[in-house]
């Protein structure tokens, strides 16, 4: 089939090799294809022919000479936001200044704690993690006060609490436990505290804010607990401890609802009675119920809310 001259006539194959190359059985048939099946004259009637057209290319828009060059970004909208929203005056700035000062304070006793764990002196490293939940308690109370509160602190406070609470802590932690534990279960126990610590305070800073309770036992209080631990020797056994270390982490990453501390001090005056001279008598018990009561009040609020609901 392929030797066969497909749309010309039986006639006009030229004489030599191409037409020995034809088959017999082609003789005689007379169909065409494609536009071969008309005539010459038919296929001119029914196309006509165009006169042959220079090849189009594809239109360009001319070149404007009115457009403006392309220039850098204007330094000013490039600059980025102000980190004090809002008038920015003298006194403004110092207040500013002097509420970061506290948080930055709490980011450097937080350090101090960890070189002296490392030195040995842990009770000393406890009573700077201690220094650094007040100093952490100190500036979000003046920066609501005196005005300057901003994004920028809020993240700036984020970062302190983690590197006071949720790497300082753990390590005093891990220094305090040396030698009643094995080792490899209080670095665990104490990983996870700085761990449950990045995740509470990554969800603390996307959650929606509660006025009335905390979502999880809060970082600060978490780290507040464990100073307090360690500075007053609490007369607990290793494994204990260790397991009260680790519940301590879990409850931060718990969505169990725990009371904030401006609701606590509404209590009745009786209440705070009860714990002062708890103090005078045992401070290690009376410590130690408090912290048990705290955490146990978590469970009890979050089955009321369903029972409630």
């Amino acid at each position: 089939m392929l030797l066969v001259r497909v749309g010309r006539r039986d006639g006009e194959l030229t004489g030599g090799a191409d037409t020995a190359l034809v088959e017999p059985r082609y003789v005689d048939r007379r169909r065409r294809y494609g536009l071969n099946r008309f005539s010459r004259a038919e296929v001119g009637a029914v196309m006509p022919v165009s006169p042959a057209l220079p090849p189009v290319t594809p239109a360009l828009p001319p070149v404007s000479s009115a457009l403006p060059p392309v220039s850098e970004p204007d330094d000013a909208a490039a600059r980025s936001i102000p980190l004090l929203p809002g008038e920015r005056t003298i006194t403004r700035r110092v207040k500013f200044a002097l509420v970061n000062a506290c948080t930055l304070s709490s980011l450097t006793l937080g350090v101090l704690a960890i070189f002296l764990a490392m030195q040995g002196q842990v009770r000393i490293a406890a009573f700077a993690l201690i220094a650094c939940v007040a100093f952490d308690g100190l500036d979000g109370a003046l920066a609501r006060k005196l005005g300057v509160a901003s994004p920028f602190g809020a993240q700036m406070d984020s970062l302190a609490d983690m590197c006071s609470f949720g790497m300082a802590a753990p390590v005093v932690v891990y220094a305090s436990l040396a030698g009643s534990v094995p080792t490899a279960a209080a670095a665990v126990a104490c990983a996870l505290v700085a761990a449950c610590a990045a995740i509470r305070l990554a969800r603390f800073n996307v959650s929606p804010k509660d006025g009335r309770f905390f979502c999880g036992v809060p970082t600060t209080m978490a780290a507040a607990v464990l100073a307090m631990t360690v500075a007053i020797g609490l007369p607990v056994p290793g494994p204990v401890l260790l397991a009260g270390v680790a519940l301590l982490a879990f409850a931060m990453v718990s969505s169990f609802p725990y009371a904030k501390l401006a609701r606590l001090v509404k209590l009745p005056p009786w209440l705070w009675l009860a714990p002062v001279v708890g103090a005078l008598v045992d401070i290690r018990l009376t410590f130690a119920l408090i912290v048990v009561g705290y955490l146990v009040s978590g469970p009890v609020l979050w089955l009321r809310q369903r029972r409630a609901a």
